[in-house]
């Protein structure tokens, strides 16, 4: 569909979505993001919403900074999906038992493992480079020095909000296996340490907005984030493997007898920083809510729990800075999806998925968020779908 070119104070605004359906408040952001003298572009996706600091589903240039808030408290959040040799035969009528042999292997919530996980015996998850990972933890900020135990005890979990783990079927009966989740509580500790950095540093004093504040290029609060950013992203795509290899591990043992054989993993962060190159520029780019959407590299584009998902190939953009949006996006608030549904509305809204119906999850009601079809539909000049899912099984935190 192309985008719409709105005003800024330093750049223009390129907007996939329809700006008469974007919140006030959240066009307001992107003009303060505009304002800042580092950036060089900004462009916005169609699940766009309001966020800390910074939209959801908005995708920031900058030369020579980067803004922490702007990449979101869960540093490195993303997904990854697999095909699998099962199909819609193979399942059972009720897929309690499969939901709850998921619950069993992976911790949710703020749950974590009683031991660490052992990459080294968990099918498709390389061996090698864990020792390295985690000696550098010893270089990250001493604010979260203490949180090693816990983040090792929480390396292969799902957390919560909305973060799931699915089972999916795609238009022609594959069983498809989908989980959404990011760097765990050490990766929102970091990310809360250096926004409290970066708000005290002189050159932001002056800012619209000071959630905007950011670290420049040079200086040893910049190469301090720059560390713990990476660290904490490599966190987020080891997560998201361990989860992987222990899901994979459940279908097996519940479909022993078929001998489930799993394809190439696609994963994508969709909270991240990126050095990239754009018109002869060495930019940081930072994606907030978006995805990567370079020719031919595939993402994955879900919707909210009872709704479908889409597994997409980019079509390399640069007018989008070469991504695509992570997803449908919320269109009401936590809080007001609580007061406006009951669990009876969720009950309704999820028929045909197993997975949680009560209370602690009303906030991740369908309803609360934009539909799916509409936000893909708005981005065809950026991803081109490979395949279309539906949930039939969803473990949420």
């Amino acid at each position: 569909m192309g985008y719409t070119t709105l005003p800024g104070a330093r750049v223009p605004i390129r907007m996939w979505a329809d700006p008469a359906e974007v919140e006030d408040v959240a066009l307001r952001q992107l003009h303060n993001v505009t304002t800042l003298p580092w950036v060089r572009g900004l462009a916005v996706m169609p699940d766009v919403h309001y966020g800390k600091g910074a939209t959801v589903g908005s995708v920031i240039a900058m030369e020579g900074a980067v803004c922490p808030a702007a990449v979101g408290v869960d540093i490195g959040c993303g997904m990854s999906a697999v095909r699998t040799s099962l199909t819609a035969d193979d399942l059972p009528d009720d897929l309690s038992r499969l939901r709850s042999r998921i619950e069993r292997a992976i911790p949710v919530g703020r749950g974590q493992h009683d031991d660490p996980v052992g990459p080294a015996r968990l099918h498709g998850v390389p061996a090698s480079g864990w020792d390295d990972f985690w000696a550098r933890f010893d270089g990250v900020a001493d604010a979260v020095a203490f949180r090693r135990d816990r983040a090792t005890r929480q390396m292969g979990t799902l957390g919560g909000g909305n973060h799931f783990i699915e089972v999916c079927l795609d238009t022609e009966g594959a069983v498809w296996l989908m989980l959404h989740s990011g760097s765990r509580n050490i990766g929102k500790e970091l990310a809360d340490f250096h926004i409290g950095v970066a708000q005290r540093l002189p050159h932001n004093r002056d800012l619209i907005d000071r959630d905007l504040a950011v670290f420049v290029s040079g200086t040893p609060q910049m190469a301090a984030y720059r560390n713990d950013l990476f660290w904490a992203q490599e966190y987020a795509r080891r997560n998201r493997a361990v989860m992987m290899a222990l899901l994979e591990g459940a279908l097996r043992a519940e479909f022993a007898g078929a001998r489930p054989r799993f394809g190439e993993v696609i994963s994508c962060h969709h909270n991240y920083v990126s050095e990239e190159r754009y018109d002869g520029m060495d930019l940081l780019i930072t994606r907030k809510g978006a995805i990567r959407a370079g020719s031919g590299e595939y993402g994955i584009i879900p919707g909210s729990m009872g709704t479908g998902s889409y597994v997409v190939k980019g079509l390399g953009s640069t007018a989008s800075y070469r991504s695509a949006s992570h997803g449908a996006g919320r269109r009401m608030s936590r809080n007001a999806a609580r007061k406006r549904f009951t669990t009876e509305d969720l009950v309704a809204q999820t028929e045909g998925v197993e997975c949680r119906k009560d209370a602690g999850v009303v906030d991740e009601i369908p309803a609360a968020y934009k539909p799916i079809e509409q936000v893909v539909e708005r981005q065809r000049d950026l991803v081109e779908v490979v395949a279309q899912l539906r949930q039939v099984v969803c473990v949420k935190g």
